[in-house]
Parts: structure tokens; sequence; C-alpha cells
């Protein structure tokens, strides 16, 4: 490993102790992964190991990963990172992960292998909306309480918090006026409509999304939840980045109903509310326009 660190007597203490790996003469090196978490690779024993460190009180976040990643683990759909540790010292959290050589997806047939992958793993559905656990989206706490029905959980435990949140820091406005509005109207989408609860990544963006060095797909850094399916191919259109071949093999084994578009910015707009809220004014406009395109077609 090129220019590793040392790995500090306490973190490597702690990391034995939730792990029973002997982290003692381990060297780590600084990777690309994220903007909320520090991430390295790890070696130690003759093997690598994929590491996430924060300060000590984001480790409710590693628990809420930990959690995440064992559900899509159990449905046995994709590859996933299985989660070896997690814990904290008196400075900093860390989630201990294995190591896997993954790629972005680039061909046509990685396209096919990860929309056969997504389509298994909402085909797993459950009784109600929603998630055992509370987690988070990004750095954002994402509410999970279980609800009957699809429209009012997406609204309050979906929607309202990302608004109230934007209205807290200042944010007015479509986010403000009219908003209200189409929180109101949301139900209405859903008359004719009524989807499975379905198993979801839930922050399905390509960044989240590649394969191994076995061809099998793989996802990572969740945000699950149970609900409707089309969240979950709503926001891997959001910023781009799988093959069109992705597209076509979903839609021809379990194709959206009718109304899809209409959805995907209804569901995108919760990313994009987050994204103002996490990253700042830049994602106002984005914001405004979807909450305005919206309110036009359900305020009627």
């Amino acid at each position: 490993m090129e220019h590793p660190e040392n790995l500090g007597a306490d973190l490597a203490r702690a990391l034995k102790a939730a792990s029973g790996i002997d982290f003692a003469a381990a060297r780590l090196r600084p990777v690309g992964g994220g903007c909320i978490h520090r991430t390295r690779e790890v070696e130690a024993g003759g093997r690598r190991y994929f590491l996430k460190l924060n300060h000590a009180a984001t480790r409710p976040m590693f628990e809420a990963e930990a959690d995440g990643l064992a559900a899509l683990a159990a449905c046995d759909a994709f590859r996933v990172p299985r989660p070896l540790a997690c814990g904290a010292t008196d400075t900093e959290a860390f989630l201990l992960l294995e190591h896997l050589e993954l790629r972005p997806l680039a061909s046509a047939d990685d396209g096919r292998r990860f929309a056969e992958a997504l389509v298994a793993l909402h085909r797993d559905t459950g009784e109600q909306f929603g998630w055992t656990r509370d987690n988070y989206v990004g750095a954002t706490p994402q509410l999970n309480t279980p609800h009957d029905g699809w429209a009012r959980f997406f609204v309050d435990c979906r929607l309202l918090p990302q608004l109230q949140l934007a209205r807290a820091k200042g944010y007015a406005g479509a986010v403000g006026r009219d908003a209200d509005k189409l929180l109101e109207r949301i139900p209405a989408v859903f008359l004719d409509y009524r989807p499975r609860a379905s198993l979801l990544h839930g922050d399905l963006w390509n960044g989240n999304a590649a394969i191994a060095a076995d061809g099998t797909p793989v996802i990572f850094d969740p945000a699950v939840y149970r609900g409707d399916r089309d969240a979950d191919l709503a926001m891997s259109e959001l910023f781009g980045g799988f093959p069109s071949s992705f597209y076509a093999t979903y839609r021809s084994a379990w194709a959206p109903a009718e109304g899809y578009e209409l959805r995907k910015t209804l569901y995108n707009l919760y990313h994009i509310l987050n994204h103002l809220n996490l990253f700042g004014r830049s994602y106002f406009g984005q914001a405004e326009r979807m909450i305005r395109t919206l309110t036009a077609e359900l305020v009627r």
C-alpha cells in the first residue's frame, strides 16, 4: 500500500475488541468514498479491509448503516460489503467492512445484471411501509415510522421533515407556500395506485452502485426502508450514470405502472430537498421548480 498511515493505539484496541482482528501493526491509506466520513483501506494480517471513520457522536450513523447492509445482504439479491465491526473510542466512531474490488457500471451486461438484482430486491416485500428503526439519508436523519399507507408515510416521514428543515434554515418561496398545497394533494396521486412495500436501497444513485471483480452487482451506503420501488428507480435517474440496458431490463421484468413520471418527480423532490439542506442554496432553484411543477399538476 502506498503512503501508509499508522493506526492509532486507541482505535486499534477498539477495532480488535469489536472484531477480534489484531490491528496493532496495521497500516491504512486514504481512499475516495464519500463526503461525510473519512474512508481508509486497512491492511492487517495479510488481508485488506475498508474502514469508515468520523467523530464519536456519529456512531449511530454507522450502526444504522450496518443494519441496512445486513438487511440487503439477507435478501441475497446483491453482493453487499459485510459489516465486520462497529463501535467507537472516546474520540472516533468506526465501521469496519470487508474490502471488495469494485468498478463502476459501464457495459450493457453490467446494466442487465444490476437490473435483475434490483428486481429481486424489490420483490422482497413486507406488510408495512417504513423500517424497524430510523436511519440516515446522507447525513440527514431519516424517519421510518411504520405506516399502513404509502402516501401518509411519504408525507410524514419523507417530504414534511425535509420541508421543515428547509424552512428552519431560512428557505421560503415555493418551499413554503406551494409545498403546503402539494402536501395536501399527495394522497390523490395514490388513489388508483397502491404500491407494494418493497425493500429499497433508499439512496440509489450511481455512486452507491458498482460491479465486483467477478461481475456480481454490488450496492452499499444504504438508507433502507420498505416503500414504493419506483422511489429507487427515480433516484437512479436523478444524477444519471446507469447504462440504458439497466432500465430496459428492469422495465421488461417489472414495468412501472402508469403515472411513473409524476411519481418520479415527487420522489426525487425528497432527495433534492435533502441536498438543499445538506449542501446549500445551489439546490434551491431546482427544489422550487419541482414543487411548482408538481403543484401545477396536482392542484387544479
